[in-house]
């Protein structure tokens, strides 16, 4: 789906979506923080309503009866869309300051994902801005099949960094986990002196239960992890790497929404780098 924004690709919290900042300043309109607050609170949330829209009407499109309010869903997604463009400049503008926030990471890993990741995200920023150009009539002979299809490699890419940092975070957990389990078995080893116990005690641990415990102690990772791979399915099919359905793309949208949402709500659970 051209036009949905990846996010926050930087994997840091902004200080100003932290509500404790703005404790003393309950419904201010004059400082700043609060004013900030706010623009992404109603991007996610227009986001949310914009795919909630398209999964509606794709669930009731084959009933004669509710043709009229399948049209109604699809003028209001079309609204809650162009409605998030206003957003952009703001976040391009991000973009580009966190990726140079990026750059300076100590570990290579972190530093690359997540500073191509940033770029990506603010050309297809740079693209979005064009299509908008063209939709309101000021520039009306852009391409726009050629700038829709750079505006979606662009969130792809964006999108499969944001995955491989999120790997990245996991094969790290792995690793810890691997050597403390080592050391639980040497340890024990050690105390009883005989393999039997070793075993017992220890054990080897299969991978699929290993990452699932390592995503139930870190729910900011785990709920990265569910928001990109829902981004992901938009992309996958404008580009016709797998075709799915709006249905799919729907609910994948509102699942990434709600995390969204959820993370703007409580800062502690969005991850950090």
């Amino acid at each position: 789906m051209v036009g949905e924004s990846p996010g926050d690709a930087s994997g840091y919290s902004q200080p100003w979506l932290c509500p404790s900042r703005c404790k003393a300043h309950h419904r201010c309109r004059n400082h700043p923080g609060c004013r900030r607050m706010k623009s992404p609170a109603i991007s996610t949330l227009l986001r949310a309503t914009q795919y909630t829209c398209m999964l509606l009407s794709y669930l009731i499109k084959n009933k004669a009866d509710k043709k009229k309010l399948v049209m109604k869903l699809k003028q209001l997604e079309s609204s809650m869309s162009s409605g998030r463009k206003m957003f952009r400049l703001g976040n391009m503008v991000h973009a580009l300051v966190a990726a140079r926030k990026t750059a300076e990471l100590p570990d290579v890993v972190p530093r690359f994902c997540l500073t191509a990741s940033n770029l990506t995200r603010a050309l297809y920023f740079v693209c979005d801005a064009v299509l908008w150009v063209r939709s309101v009539g000021l520039q009306p002979d852009i391409d726009k099949p050629k700038w829709s299809n750079w505006a979606t490699k662009c969130y792809y890419y964006s999108v499969l960094l944001n995955l491989a940092m999120d790997w990245y975070e996991i094969s790290q957990r792995l690793e810890q986990a691997a050597q403390e389990e080592k050391a639980k078995e040497n340890s024990c080893w050690d105390k009883h002196n005989g393999e039997l116990n070793c075993v017992k005690c220890g054990g080897s641990r299969s991978f699929l239960l290993l990452l699932f415990q390592i995503l139930k102690r870190n729910p900011p990772l785990l709920l990265d992890l569910v928001k990109n791979l829902c981004d992901l399915s938009g992309p996958l099919d404008t580009l016709g790497i797998y075709k799915t359905n709006p249905g799919v793309i729907g609910f994948c949208g509102v699942l990434s929404s709600l995390v969204g949402i959820l993370t703007l709500a409580s800062p502690h659970l969005k991850l950090k780098q």
